[in-house]
């Protein structure tokens, strides 16, 4: 199938629904765990420590290997690689559901973190060879569009079910989904592999950036916990020379990860650097939200979940209409002008406390976030594409995603720390969860001082789709966006 199937065919209907339930599955699972979190530390009695690994765990193998595992699936075969990752990501789901400890339960999210990172990328990899050019923007579309109707219905599903029966039914809700897509790619989707890939696989590098990122993220989680024993610092000083080794290898490899030269664009490096800021904005604040909401204003799970879906629709809904008005403006005017209204929206966050009410606090504030994240995402990544020739915009689009990965990894670790929040089992946060939110205005508003610096006003705008995924509120991005 070299030239690709029409996307109304029935080998392209069969296409778009495997990758679609594959990568959707990716997507639920990332926006079902946050309302469940409170209700994972009752039952495994763990503090904000163990709530912080059940994130950071899966964000940790997903950052570090979402790269290679799209680079794998273009060597090896994409079909392969896809539903490789599925059955990992089905079993690791299993072992989530049946955790008896939290221990067991943060080992079988970083397993399903591995799994992810090979679904989600190889997800629209598959679209992306096997439907024919002339359908391929309206397939990616369609993928995308039900990717983010599934994130949106993240907070939904996971607070019912919390409420209804079980937090371990958050995850077994993924298995048979997974299970259908593997099906459905074993059956329907023919396998494809890029025959022009040449050099060796990174494996050095891929190998380097986990141990660094493990290694910073294991000492910013466990050090203000446990104090700076000697394990500690073994594993700070492990991650930073692991992480140094990480660059000079991407500099030596012949196929690296991370191609270095593209950051000498002044625009590439500002997208990255925006990104990484308002990524770790959004990551940080959703986190604590959610534990703010129950923890210490005694919503269930269910009403946590949907008090921050208006974000979600608004972004939902709004994406394509920014999307658009991305390609008349460039993206420098959306890029500095959102960051500042979501910033507004966290600082309004901070007066979510005890006593709040949710029309007088809570709304306000998700609305307006909502608003500025829509304003921000779509042209976002658009801006790193438009800085590098067409050639590398596949890779360009790679690195931003790992980039907002990483930056919510950092940020769900980083900022409780820094806001002084150490709570246990539903115990309230205190006035940590607004010092948290005011940190994380000021985060989000450096992106768009960043982008009004780095970003040219003309710059190209790609129409290429990307899916977001890792937030509720992260639905696809129409323009671009990192995945």
């Amino acid at each position: 199938m070299p030239m690709g199937v029409p996307a109304a065919s029935p080998a392209g209907r069969w296409l778009i629904a495997g990758t679609v339930l594959g990568s959707g599955v990716a997507f639920l699972d990332s926006t079902v765990v946050n309302v469940a979190l409170p209700a994972m530390a009752r039952d495994l009695d763990t503090g904000l420590g163990g709530q912080q690994w059940v994130l950071d765990g899966y964000l940790l193998t997903l950052s570090a290997l979402i790269l290679p595992g799209g680079a794998v699936g273009d060597r090896y075969g994409r079909r392969r690689i896809f539903v490789i990752g599925l059955v990992v990501f089905a079993a690791a789901s299993m072992a989530c559901g049946l955790a008896p400890t939290s221990g067991w339960l943060i080992a079988a999210r970083i397993v399903q973190g591995i799994g992810a990172a090979a679904v989600v990328p190889g997800s629209l990899a598959l679209i992306d060879a096997g439907i024919n050019e002339s359908d391929r923007g309206r397939a990616i579309g369609l993928w995308a569009g039900m990717s983010g109707a599934t994130s949106a219905l993240g907070p939904f599903v996971g607070g019912w079910l919390v409420d209804a029966a079980s937090w371990r039914w958050v995850f077994f809700l993924g298995v048979p989904f997974a299970l259908g897509a593997v099906w459905i790619a074993v059956r329907h989707i023919p396998e494809s592999r890029d025959t022009t890939v040449t050099g060796r696989l990174d494996i050095a590098g891929a190998a380097a950036i986990t141990v660094g990122l493990t290694g910073v993220i294991y000492a910013l989680i466990e050090g203000p916990a446990r104090g700076w024993t000697a394990t500690v610092v073994v594993a700070v000083v492990a991650g930073v020379g692991a992480l140094v080794v990480f660059v000079v290898c991407e500099r030596r490899a012949d196929a690296p990860l991370l191609p270095l030269g593209l950051f000498r664009s002044w625009q590439f490096t500002g997208a990255n650097l925006t990104t990484l800021v308002v990524y770790a904005a959004l990551g940080g604040a959703l986190f604590l939200l959610a534990l703010q909401l129950q923890q210490s204003m005694d919503y269930s799970a269910f009403e946590a979940g949907v008090a921050t879906v208006p974000s979600t629709v608004i972004m939902l809904f709004g994406s394509p209409l920014s999307g658009r008005l991305a390609q008349f403006t460039g993206p420098r005017l959306p890029m500095t002008v959102g960051p500042f209204i979501a910033a507004g929206g966290l600082a309004l966050m901070a007066r979510i406390v005890p006593g709040a009410g949710y029309l007088d606090a809570v709304l306000p504030a998700v609305v307006l976030f909502g608003v500025g994240m829509t304003i921000t995402v779509a042209p976002l990544t658009a801006a790193a594409l438009g800085a590098v020739d067409a050639a590398h915009s596949g890779t360009a689009s790679g690195v931003n995603n790992a980039v907002a990965r990483v930056a919510s990894l950092l940020a769900v670790a980083v900022l409780p720390v820094v806001a002084g929040i150490d709570a246990g089992p539903d115990q309230p946060l205190g006035q940590g969860f607004s010092t948290a939110m005011y940190i994380a205005a000021i985060c989000c508003a450096v992106g768009g001082v960043i982008a009004a610096a780095s970003i040219r006003s003309g710059a190209r705008v790609s129409t290429h789709v990307q899916p977001s995924v890792g937030h509720a509120c992260q639905p696809p991005e129409p323009a671009t966006g990192p995945r």
